[in-house]
């Protein structure tokens, strides 16, 4: 082993990781960090509870990425070390393991250097996703569930938390829509990546002939807005209707008119929850959903009216197909925004969509 380009390669890293430290300004987050944790400690600051947790967390989060960043960079003089002992002893297992530090290493930077790039207003936040199926009856209604359970095992490999808040079930299986909330630090601004349709191609095991079939389902994005006063609703524009909940949830759940619609009348925009057992809860969590999803749709017209001034013929994701899932007569799946792709259909329905969301990020930075 050339244990003098291993140094090399483990220096590279740490410029690489002080490059990204500095671009996330660590002075200025503690400076932040001072003055939220001068506001906890005032006599009246949990007087508004939303607002002492939304400090609170604020907090939590700032020091957990700074405190990232200082571990990875120890680590890196650490393995430096490690380096000069492992020459001392040359045998081939302690070559073999200093080769996978190194190689965890780098993928830690990769990781840790692209979560700066989600600097964008909303990325911190928690994300609420909407599946549709497409057209086809059962077979998109299959796909639509499909895709529910390999974001379902995303968010559970990401060690974030997923919660459910409508769901309309297939006619015969599978699933018409689902819209739910994942709940984890930079949610949104990771699967903002996933945004769009996405198309399956299978031998359908609801075609008594075996024939290949193609099917579609979209993906809805959006951030959590609890409320930032940035979007005015108003009671007049809103129509509001309650219906009995379907599916799980217990007798209560299920024998009252516990379940919201809201329509937003003048975008047409409608949001519905059915998963919290008050009707009070269910409109308050719809309101959230009707929030962000006006937001975001101010945010996608702002991106289009900039896109359309600086002359770029880039075309918003939103509702366009993104990704191809192959299963027969080969298998592969490719994301034709980056032509990222891989053989390893069934990893990616267990959730390992890293490889895709990261390239898409790079993708976006550079461009």
């Amino acid at each position: 082993m050339d244990y003098f380009s291993k140094k090399n390669e483990i220096k590279t890293l740490k410029t690489e990781l002080k490059c990204a430290y500095d671009g996330i300004k660590p002075d200025v987050l503690r400076n932040k960090v001072e003055e939220l944790e001068a506001e906890q400690n005032t006599d009246d600051f949990w007087n508004d509870v939303q607002n002492a947790q939304k400090v609170s967390k604020e907090i939590s989060q700032i020091k957990a990425k700074l405190e990232r960043f200082e571990k990875l960079m120890k680590d890196l003089d650490d393995a430096l070390e490690i380096v000069d002992i492992v020459e001392l002893e040359a045998s081939e297992e302690e070559d073999n393991a200093l080769q996978k530090t190194i190689d965890s290493l780098s993928q830690q930077v990769e990781k840790l250097t692209l979560e700066t790039l989600l600097s964008g207003k909303y990325d911190g936040l928690n994300a609420i996703l909407t599946l549709h199926a497409g057209a086809g009856g059962t077979e998109a209604q299959d796909w639509c569930d499909m895709l529910y359970r390999m974001y379902s095992r995303y968010v559970e490999r990401t060690g974030w938390k997923l919660v459910e808040l409508d769901c309309l079930q297939g006619d015969e299986a599978g699933l018409k829509s689902v819209t739910f909330r994942v709940e984890g630090d930079n949610a949104y601004g990771y699967l903002k990546a996933e945004k769009g349709v996405h198309r399956l191609v299978r031998i359908s095991p609801y075609d008594s002939q075996a024939r290949r079939h193609t099917s579609f389902a979209s993906l809805e994005v959006m951030p959590e807005i609890i409320d930032d006063g940035e979007i005015e609703i108003r009671p007049e524009d809103l129509k509001v209707d309650t219906y009995r909940s379907s599916g799980a949830g217990g007798q209560h759940v299920n024998k009252t008119e516990s379940a919201i619609r809201i329509t937003h009348l003048p975008t047409g925009i409608i949001v519905a929850c059915q998963n919290e057992r008050s009707q009070i809860q269910n409109r308050e969590v719809a309101m959230q959903m009707l929030r962000s999803k006006l937001i975001e749709k101010k945010e996608r017209e702002r991106e289009e009216e900039a896109a359309a001034i600086s002359g770029k013929l880039k075309k918003i994701e939103w509702g366009s197909q993104i990704r191809s899932y192959v299963f027969c007569p080969y298998t592969m799946v490719k994301d034709h925004r980056t032509s990222y792709e891989t053989g390893n259909v069934q990893g990616v329905m267990d959730g390992d969509l890293d490889g895709f969301i990261d390239e898409y990020l790079k993708l976006s930075i550079a461009e």
